[in-house]
């Protein structure tokens, strides 16, 4: 599955010692790690946050910051200056300068293959970014969905920045359709990692498949310490099709999927969770599985993107066309889903916590599924509240 190296072994050591479609994606029904928590999940007992956000919000557009994307999918941001922005199907990763809207092509992603909803998906810093200059991908192969990382070197000339791939996880199972894809650095230093089932519902509930899972690594691949199966990346399960991935401002983590063909997710996710799939979908698990905080038809949602900010939790529909928010109060819902945008964008993909009271957020109309308009597909800044 993983690809052992003696330095992989070395920096695992180290570590040690220091310390989620309705028919697929859309058309149908980093932090720096802590110190002396870094092998601790997050808490599914953190007690709630200082406020409760008011039950309506409001979005405004303040800018168009780039236009003529081409499937774009996973976002990283370099601070406030830059945003590196993966292209699904040409498996190749841009900057975008979110001053001037400059692109840049970055480079071209090897071995990445490209089919239906598979292809270059989620991207992440390494929490030490500033000095390991890593960059990490998950892609679709011709054989799997795996996670590299790369050296990004901003210094070379454009379409060379990006050092070889270095495979650090492999083997989770790969389909024209439910690939999963969002990857994230969580605050405790830990690679959380959104997968599908692959169309293949049993895998869900198959706690020794990578299939319909989140997963828990560290940096090098290796099932994170502290893990709630021993030996196992797996960090929760019963899920169909992971695709956002958001951590509250007290380490808390919450995850957005795609349902079938009635409700789709956004849930808390806790260690050794299990949300249902396929035996349950929304609400109603009872004691056997974790009903969501909130759900929506698959009409209005097809969740993507997941981010966080304001005390609210903000998702990207792709069929819904348009721009949720989740007012939390811990880890509830202190109110009902809001929507916004509806219609305005088309579909959207992606949405990323840009500090603040403000979000950038990537339509997906390019990506076969939509109807492309003039200047898709395009990132936008929000201010929200």
């Amino acid at each position: 599955m993983r690809r052992p190296t003696a330095a992989t072994a070395l920096a695992a050591s180290v570590l040690l010692l220091t310390a989620g479609c309705s028919s697929g994606d859309g058309d149908g029904g980093g932090p720096s790690p802590v110190s002396s928590s870094a092998a601790a999940a997050p808490s599914p007992s953190a007690s709630p946050g200082p406020r409760t956000p008011p039950a309506k919000g409001s979005v405004e557009v303040v800018r168009t910051v780039a236009t003529g994307l081409k499937s774009p999918w996973g976002v990283a941001a370099l601070g406030d200056d830059a945003l590196l922005v993966a292209s699904r199907d040409e498996g190749t990763i841009t900057r975008i300068d979110t001053g001037s809207g400059k692109k840049t092509e970055v480079g071209e992603v090897p071995g990445v293959s490209p089919e239906g909803e598979g292809g270059l998906l989620g991207l992440a810093l390494s929490p030490g970014f500033s000095s390991d200059h890593y960059l990490y991908a998950y892609f679709t192969s011709a054989s799997d969905n795996r996670i590299v990382r790369m050296l990004y070197r901003p210094d070379r000339p454009a379409g060379q920045q990006l050092g070889e791939p270095d495979t650090v996880f492999r083997g989770i199972p790969k389909a024209f359709v439910h690939n999963g894809g969002r990857i994230a650095f969580g605050p405790d230093g830990l690679l959380y990692v959104g997968t599908g089932e692959a169309g293949q519902e049993d895998l869900s509930q198959d706690r020794k498949s990578l299939g319909g899972k989140i997963l828990r690594l560290t940096p090098e691949g290796e099932p994170a310490p502290g893990n709630p199966f021993p030996d196992s990346p797996v960090f929760s399960w019963g899920h169909r099709n992971v695709q956002g991935l958001a951590f509250d401002g007290r380490q808390r983590l919450f995850a957005a999927e795609f349902g079938q063909d009635t409700w789709d997710e956004v849930n808390h996710i806790v260690p050794g969770g299990n949300y249902g799939w396929p035996e349950q979908e929304g609400k109603g698990g009872g004691r056997k599985f974790r009903d969501p905080l909130a759900q929506w038809s698959t009409e209005d949602a097809s969740p993507s993107g997941l981010a966080h900010a304001e005390g609210s939790l903000w998702l990207a529909g792709l069929r819904g066309e348009r721009l949720w928010r989740v007012p939390l109060d811990g880890t509830e819902a202190s109110a009902k889903p809001q929507s916004f945008l509806e219609g305005k964008y088309g579909r959207l993909r992606t949405v990323v916590a840009a500090g603040g009271d403000r979000l950038w957020l990537v339509t997906s109309n390019t990506d076969t599924r939509g109807e492309p308009r003039e200047g898709d597909d395009r990132v936008l800044e929000l201010r929200v509240t």
